[in-house]
């Protein structure tokens, strides 16, 4: 990493402000060095209890899917509704050059905005680094017409994440007024995370973003045959969604998990390798956009790092991993396995909806092998085996596809100078929580990352101390 390479073995807790307002700046920062941590990532936001039905619900809902609820309480609570702003009065001349303005400020910026300048002077005081974790393209008031399009036409409405196109010439305006207006309050910050630096896969139609003019510009400036690939992605499109049959997802039932069908259909659908290969392209322009913006805006080298869905969904969002350890100091892909067994779920809906013949039980092993969710002869098999679970409940991801994700994440960034530090999620049970965290901690990583603080109840806390304490480090020796 740039600003000086610790013998220390690096752990991250991202902690929002919510918590250092709702406990107290030295309270939190007691307890992530507690369990080991060398690192915290938070956001320029500050968040406070609102009335019901006001401002956003905390834990977030994932479309409605989410049972969540805090391990910690939140202003006395397990969940609640919030309101938050800006921690800081931005620069409005910065943001000239975008239609998309900076954050107001608001009663909160005013009453409680001092408090993330003072806990991360007094993170870095105790020899933490310090990141902001922001969105790589979500500016405030995020329009429409930057929003990403499916092939056949416009803005889906069934969408998980709100994220913005990536190829937006406006959104990376923000993006270069937004992160000097930063590090002009915040000098000292170690450097940002940005999140979704590619297409969220979450639900079906996300899975088969952008079609929009923004890419089609960038599409023709970088040699890509923009009206073939949309066609026929439309075209594979329209076919998953009422054309399939059991015959199609046999194959990719079975034991071979469906390696010849696969390259059956890529010469059925040409065009959409081309599309990964385009949505790849576009993920690292739009990192190397940010690598440039972060160098441009300081005195001093900040660290740039790419938060990351794990393989094989990196291949649909357009996440090359390659391409990302070459530009960023670190890659931290996801082991949010809740999501991914949220995933199962959305998109097998849609696909047994749009295509009344199929056998569910079929689909789902199609889906399970696809996106090596279970080791041969395991896993669910029926959606219903599959969605969010409940906050008591174990994630129904094994561990062997957990370790092969890492594995694939490591050879992809082989002989690159970037750390490769996964993104473990704390929502969960106790156990699991500390089987999915300790594989991470035993396995060949530079370090981890956790999220989130809300999660991580005292026990919680005190398994990753003594986990981290207990694994060994692999790469102490290797140069990295």
């Amino acid at each position: 990493m740039q600003n000086g390479q610790s013998s220390e073995r690096f752990l991250g807790i991202t902690v929002l402000g919510d918590f250092i307002l709702s406990e107290g700046v030295e309270s939190v920062l007691e307890n992530v060095q507690r369990a080991g941590a060398t690192a915290v990532a938070c956001n320029p936001t500050v968040t406070a209890a609102a009335p019901e039905g006001t401002g956003s619900f905390q834990p977030p809902i994932d479309a409605g899917s989410s049972p969540r609820v805090f391990d910690r309480p939140l202003f006395g609570k397990r969940s609640l509704w919030v309101q938050g702003g800006p921690s800081y009065r931005p620069n409005a001349n910065h943001y000239q050059n975008s239609p998309y303005g900076p954050r107001k400020p608001n009663e909160l910026t005013e009453q409680h905005g001092a408090i993330i300048g003072e806990f991360i002077d007094a993170a870095l005081a105790r020899g933490l680094k310090v990141y902001f974790q922001i969105g790589a393209v979500q500016p405030s008031g995020l329009r429409d017409e930057d929003r990403p399009h499916i092939p056949t036409g416009g803005v889906s409405a069934n969408r998980m994440a709100d994220t913005g196109s990536l190829a937006s010439e406006a959104i990376r305006d923000y993006n270069r007024a937004y992160v000097l207006d930063l590090l002009e309050t915040y000098p000292g910050i170690t450097g940002f995370r940005i999140d979704w630096p590619e297409y969220p896969c979450y639900t079906f139609d996300e899975v088969f973003h952008d079609f929009s003019p923004h890419v089609e510009r960038w599409a023709g400036e970088h040699g890509f045959d923009f009206p073939q690939i949309r066609q026929q992605v439309a075209d594979f499109y329209t076919h998953l969604r009422g054309n399939l049959n059991n015959s199609d997802l046999s194959d990719f039932a079975g034991h071979d998990r469906g390696k010849f069908s696969l390259v059956t259909l890529f010469n059925r659908f040409p065009r959409v390798a081309d599309w990964l290969r385009m949505k790849a392209a576009l993920s690292n322009d739009l990192l190397r956009h940010w690598r440039e913006v972060v160098d441009e805006s300081g005195d001093l080298k900040k660290e740039l790092s790419a938060n990351a869905f794990m393989p094989p969904y990196s291949l649909v969002t357009g996440l090359d991993f390659r391409g990302a350890s070459e530009i960023c100091d670190a890659v931290s892909p996801k082991f949010y396995t809740m999501h991914w067994s949220l995933m199962l779920k959305f998109w097998g809906d849609v696909m047994l909806e749009n295509n009344l013949e199929l056998d569910e039980r079929i689909l789902v092993r199609a889906l399970v092998n696809l996106m090596d969710l279970a080791d041969p002869g395991e896993g669910g098999e029926t959606i219903a085996d599959y969605g969010y679970p409940n906050p008591d409940e174990p994630h129904p991801i094994p561990n062997g596809p957990q370790l092969r994700k890492i594995k694939q994440v490591r050879l992809a960034t082989a002989g690159n100078c970037a750390l490769l530090i996964p993104l473990v999620h704390g929502y969960g049970p106790l156990e699991d929580f500390s089987r999915r965290f300790r594989l991470a901690a035993e396995s060949d990583v530079d370090g981890l990352w956790i999220n989130r603080y809300g999660y991580l109840s005292d026990d919680k806390l005190d398994a990753v101390a003594q986990i981290w304490r207990n694994s060994e480090r692999p790469h102490q020796d290797s140069g990295k």
